[in-house]
């Protein structure tokens, strides 16, 4: 896994130069090479891999992968959406280059990302098709952004009762939780692990497991995260604590409770060990197993 993250990170900074006008390929780069597990990229190249795939091949749709997930970060950030002043343990990126260039980048990023995947790899061009039509499809309105915009809506709508039920936009708080963590979380996992695959040349069956993974994987993530929001401390996090709850937002820990949110990651933890063990993958089951120990103790 270290040797993963060596690798994308070295590539992350030799795709990233910094040229004129500097200031915005500053605040790209920024958050995108800030220190982290390198969760997406990491399970792209394994899912590669435990296919029978060169991970070489899927290096540049990996660190896009990252990219994307950056430009997430930025804009999630921003004090018109989650309001938060810290990232990774470092300030956050509108702190450091003002809220403009912070847009500006995320934007920037959402085209920077594909060009990579573009300009970079050396895939067969039907290959290629498929993995940006995942990739934009993915980052767009249908799944990433409109997880972001669920979420907002879930934090500042007026949730009203109908026939005995608080309802916001058609959609219970169980299903509308659903909705938010299956397009602002899973969304990035199941692209990352889709993508490894298909660069592979897995077979249809083996790219949906991947798929069924990367949602549970991303479920119990984004639960395991609401869990840390409560019981972790700044320097865990590397940002700010208990921001969720003190802002009303919509989590599984604030809509079942603590030791609920506890036994579903274990639960979705078992469902996924059901998927991949079969694949013998030390980092996956790894993942698996800090996450789940991390909450248990």
């Amino acid at each position: 896994m270290n040797k993963y993250i060596e690798t994308v990170d070295k590539k992350l900074d030799e795709w990233m130069p910094i040229e004129y006008p500097k200031d915005i390929f500053k605040s790209m780069k920024y958050t995108v090479t800030l220190p982290g597990k390198r969760l997406r990229p990491v399970m792209c190249l394994e899912a590669c891999k435990i296919m029978g795939g060169d991970t070489e091949k899927a290096l540049p749709s990996a660190c896009a992968i990252e990219m994307l997930h950056a430009q997430s970060l930025i804009h999630d950030d921003l004090p018109c959406m989650d309001n938060d002043d810290f990232r990774r343990g470092k300030p956050s990126n509108h702190k450091v280059f003002g809220e403009a260039i912070a847009v500006l980048a995320g934007d920037a990023l959402l085209s920077f990302a594909p060009q990579i995947i573009l300009e970079k790899s050396d895939l067969p061009a039907d290959t290629l098709i498929k993995v940006l039509k995942e990739f934009v499809s993915s980052a767009g309105a249908y799944q990433l952004i409109g997880g972001q915009v669920a979420d907002i809506q879930s934090e500042e709508g007026e949730w009203k009762k109908e026939n005995g039920t608080l309802m916001l936009n058609g959609k219970t708080k169980d299903e509308m939780l659903y909705y938010i963590h299956t397009n602002k979380t899973a969304v990035l996992f199941k692209l990352a692990l889709k993508v490894g695959a298909i660069i592979a040349g897995a077979s249809d069956e083996q790219i949906f497991e991947m798929e069924n993974f990367g949602q549970k994987f991303g479920l119990a993530f984004q639960i395991y995260d609401d869990i840390m929001d409560e019981i972790a401390t700044f320097e865990e996090l590397g940002k700010t604590v208990g921001k969720d709850k003190d802002s009303g937002k919509l989590t599984y820990v604030t809509l079942y409770g603590l030791d609920k949110a506890k036994s579903k990651v274990h639960e979705l933890a078992g469902e996924v060990h059901s998927i991949i063990d079969k694949y013998n993958s030390e980092i996956f089951n790894t993942m698996l197993d800090k996450m789940v120990s991390k909450i248990d103790r």
